[in-house]
C-alpha cells in the first residue's frame, strides 16, 4: 500500500529529496506569490548595503555642529573632523589614510550580520536556504551552521556586547543634539527630533535582541528567586517579539538619520529649528 512517503526519482525537480521527506514530485504546491517575500527582503537589504558602502567610503559630509552621521561615530581616526565636544578618540593615529567610518561600522554591522532575524532574512532572500515555508531548497545538501564561515554566526553574543557600547556612544550623539550650531544648550531643531527616534529605535532593537534576552533570564532555573531579573526577562521578551519589526525600523532609521546629516553637511538645506 501507498503511504505517499516513498522516495521518488523527481525528474525535473530541484531540492534536497531524501527518503525522510514527502514524495511529491512536484517542487511545491503553494499556489501564492511565496516568491515576493523574500524577493523584498533581498531589496531591502541590497539597497541598504549599497547606502552604506557608499557613505562608509565617502569619508565627507558627515559632520554639521551639532550632528554626526551614526556611520562615523565614534570616530577613532585622526583624520576625523574635529567635532567639539563629540566623540573623538583618536585611537588610531595619522596612518589611518581611509574613511574613519570603517574603523567602527564592524561592530553594529557585525551584530546586525550575525543576528538570528538578519541571518533567516538574508538566507532566504540570498541563498533560497530555504527559498520560503514548503518550497524545497535548491541546493543538494544542507549543513546549517556547523562549517566555516557560517558557524562564526555562534559570536553574536559577543557583538551584542559591542553593540550595547555603540549605542550608548550614539545616546551621547543624541544628547549633543540639542545645541546649536554654536555649541550654545537648550535648543532642538528637525534633525534633534530624527536622533531621538533613531536612538529609541537602536536601543529597541539591541534590548529586544535574542542574546540579550538569555543574558537577562534564560539561565535563570527559578524565576521566583530572581524577581527583578524575571521581570526585566519579560519586558525584553515583549519587544522580542516584536524583533524584525525592530530591525527593519532601527535599520531604516540609522539610513535616515545618516542621510540627513549629509544633506546638511552638503549645504542643501538648514537644519528648522523648534527653539
Amino acid at each position: 500500500m501507498a503511504t505517499g512517503t516513498e522516495p521518488s526519482s523527481h525528474t525535473g525537480t530541484t531540492g534536497v529529496h531524501t527518503a525522510s521527506r514527502a514524495a511529491i514530485p512536484a517542487r511545491h504546491l503553494r499556489t501564492d506569490r511565496w516568491w515576493l517575500a523574500p524577493a523584498c527582503t533581498a531589496a531591502g537589504l541590497l539597497a541598504f548595503i549599497v547606502y552604506s558602502t557608499w557613505r562608509a567610503f565617502a569619508n565627507a559630509d558627515y559632520y554639521h555642529a551639532p550632528y554626526v552621521s551614526p556611520f562615523y561615530s565614534p570616530c577613532l581616526a585622526e583624520n576625523c573632523h574635529t567635532m567639539r565636544g563629540g566623540p573623538n578618540w583618536e585611537i588610531f593615529g595619522s596612518w589611518w589614510g581611509l574613511s574613519p567610518a570603517l574603523l567602527i561600522l564592524i561592530f553594529p554591522l557585525g551584530f546586525r550580520l550575525t543576528c538570528y532575524y538578519y541571518r533567516k532574512a538574508y538566507y532566504r532572500g540570498f541563498w533560497a536556504s530555504p527559498p520560503a515555508c514548503a518550497v524545497a531548497e535548491p541546493h543538494k545538501k544542507y549543513t546549517g551552521e556547523t562549517r566555516f564561515p557560517l558557524i562564526l554566526q555562534n559570536i553574536h553574543r559577543y557583538f551584542f556586547y559591542f553593540a550595547v557600547l555603540v549605542a550608548g556612544v550614539l545616546t551621547y550623539d543624541t544628547a549633543l543634539t540639542f545645541r546649536d550650531e554654536h555649541y550654545a544648550w537648550g535648543h532642538m531643531g528637525l534633525g534633534t527630533l530624527i536622533f531621538l527616534v533613531n536612538i529609541v529605535l537602536i536601543w529597541a532593537y539591541t534590548v529586544s535582541c535574542h542574546s540579550c534576552r538569555h543574558i537577562v533570564g534564560g539561565r535563570l532555573k527559578h524565576f521566583s528567586k530572581h524577581p527583578v531579573r524575571y521581570r526585566l526577562w519579560g519586558w525584553v521578551g515583549k519587544l522580542n517579539e516584536r524583533h524584525m519589526l525592530l530591525a527593519w525600523s532601527s535599520l531604516v532609521s540609522v539610513a535616515v538619520a545618516d542621510f540627513y546629516v549629509f544633506l546638511l553637511a552638503s549645504g542643501a538645506f538648514p537644519d528648522p529649528r523648534f527653539f
